[in-house]
């Protein structure tokens, strides 16, 4: 299937040069540019678009508020925020506002491509600077467990009550805690010394028992909840 994506920066050259890296890919295809966030918000209702490539820094709307109104919408497409400036606060915000992924526009293309296909297929993706810088935010003091109790539905920014974890089984609790640590499905299988296909399905089992929509979200409920650890216990099932 082909990925349609629409492509957002208020630079016109960034953007022109973008749009043409993921033309140029057989499965992908540009389907719409915008200059801004109010723009990207009007022409993602009338385009459809799979996944959204977002700047945050625009006039008129920007990255950050474009994509919450993106993600709280029925058949939200995907967004992938793309920006020059790693800081903490446009890390945290674009996740909590619902973004499936994060990276920096220095990534090399075949990084952005593989980006891109990520979170058309459903998954997260993030740089693994933000994975760190989100690790040491939550480590290093009170914002641990921050908002225990509660978590954001969706992505659209409304409060809701936080989804049970007992209804994990231990093998998912687990999973999740290193999800939330930075480790992909290859790196969670042999931390468990069990196949990528079984850490896919305790992934997807997690992912549907807590009705999240995909890592990056469960990352943000890890560390909401006081679940995430720089250096997670052995495991013992």
């Amino acid at each position: 299937m082909t990925v349609s994506v629409l492509v957002v920066d208020d630079q016109s050259v960034v953007r022109s040069a973008f749009a043409a890296i993921i033309d140029g890919e057989p499965d992908m295809t540009v389907v719409g540019e915008a200059g801004d966030g109010a723009a990207a918000v009007s022409l993602a209702e009338r385009l459809e678009p799979d996944v959204v490539l977002m700047d945050v820094r625009m006039p008129e709307l920007d990255g950050i508020a474009a994509t919450r109104i993106l993600t709280g919408r029925e058949n939200a497409p995907r967004v992938l925020v793309l920006t020059t400036f790693d800081l903490d606060a446009y890390v945290f915000n674009a996740l909590r506002a619902g973004a499936s992924g994060f990276l920096l526009k220095d990534v090399q293309t075949s990084e952005l491509l593989d980006g891109i296909r990520t979170v058309a297929a459903g998954e997260g993706v993030l740089a693994p600077s933000a994975t760190r810088r989100l690790i040491g935010h939550y480590a290093s003091g009170p914002q641990a467990g921050k908002g225990k109790g509660k978590r954001r539905k969706g992505g659209s920014g409304d409060d809701g009550e936080a989804p049970s974890l007992d209804q994990l089984t231990a093998r998912e609790r687990f999973v999740l805690t290193l999800i939330a640590s930075g480790l992909n499905n290859a790196e969670i299988a042999e931390e468990l010394d069990i196949t990528v296909g079984t850490v896919k399905s305790h992934v997807n089992a997690l992912l549907r028992k807590l009705g999240l929509r995909d890592r990056v979200q469960a990352t943000i409920l890890a560390y909401d909840l006081g679940l995430a650890r720089v250096n997670p216990p052995e495991a013992h099932f």
